[in-house]
Order: C-alpha cells, then structure tokens, then sequence
C-alpha cells in the first residue's frame, strides 16, 4: 500500500503545483492561452463533479461535495488495503491523489481549478485538470487490467488436480 500512497502524494503534488501556475498566469489576464489548434490554457471554475455536473451556487453544496469525496477516498485506503495486485493498488492511488487534488481545491477555492481545453473547431470538450486525467488514466487502469490483462484466477477444483 505504501507505493500507492507514494503515487497518491506525486499525484497531487503535481496537480496542485498546475494548478498554482495556472492561477499565477492567468491573475493577471484571463484570455485563454491558444497553445495549438485544438487545444488552449484557460482558467475555469467547476463548482460540480465531472463535466460541471451537479453545479450549484449553494454555499452548502461545496461542502456536500467534499463529504461525498472524502468518502469516495476513505473508500479507496479501504480497497488499497485489501488488494494484493501492486498494479490495482498503485492504480487506486493515482485515483487517490487526483480526488484528493480536488477536494483540497473545493475547500480552498469554493470550486476545482479547471485549465486544459481540448476542442474541435468550436466544440469544447470540458475543461479539466491533472487530478481529472489521473483519475480517468487509474480507473482505466483498473478496467483494462481487470477486464483484459489480469491472468485468470483458478478455481479451487483446479488448484485440487493441478
């Protein structure tokens, strides 16, 4: 478990060093920045979950938000805990890091520092962060691992004859 906290912690230190960068740039000019033709720098604010869902300008839904996090995480330390495949652990603490990147956004800010902006001509795929991508690239991980590469675990019956 202790590499996957290992990953959790460069995860967000990572995410949160983007991010101060990011709020440094742009504290000055918040024009988005065209870094190629689909792609920009921006500074954007998500008081949701992913893709903005869940946005609201209830003062008690930032908290409600990060109790549902916090939960997720402790979640996650209990799931880290119990696996044995160093690949799913390392995974879960990548996962861990991003959503803990986030929260710590949502308690200081009020809302997640959002500032990659992938589009197409001009359709925008939501803004989002390093904590975002690390948390999509672990669960991938997970997926992929579990579903395609994992070797298949032998039944009891089989471990008997073999």
């Amino acid at each position: 478990m202790k590499k996957g906290l290992i990953y959790a912690l460069v995860i967000f230190i990572l995410d949160q060093l983007s991010k101060a960068a990011v709020l440094v740039y742009f504290s000055s000019d918040p024009t988005p920045v065209q870094i190629t033709p689909f792609f920009n720098l921006v500074l954007a604010w998500n008081k949701g979950v992913s893709f903005s869902m869940m946005h609201s300008d209830h003062p008690a839904m930032r908290w409600v938000l990060v109790a549902m996090a916090l939960a997720i995480c402790a979640l996650i330390i209990y799931w880290m805990r119990k696996e044995k495949d160093q690949k799913i652990v390392n995974s879960f603490g990548i996962i861990l890091g991003g959503a803990i990147g986030n929260i710590f956004d949502r308690i200081q800010y009020g809302a997640v520092v959002d500032f990659l902006d992938f589009h197409i001509g001009t359709y925008h795929w939501p803004a989002f962060n390093v904590a975002d991508t690390a948390v999509c690239i672990g669960a991938a991980i997970i997926l992929i691992w579990g579903v395609f590469l994992a070797p298949p675990e032998q039944s009891p019956e089989k471990k008997e004859h073999a």
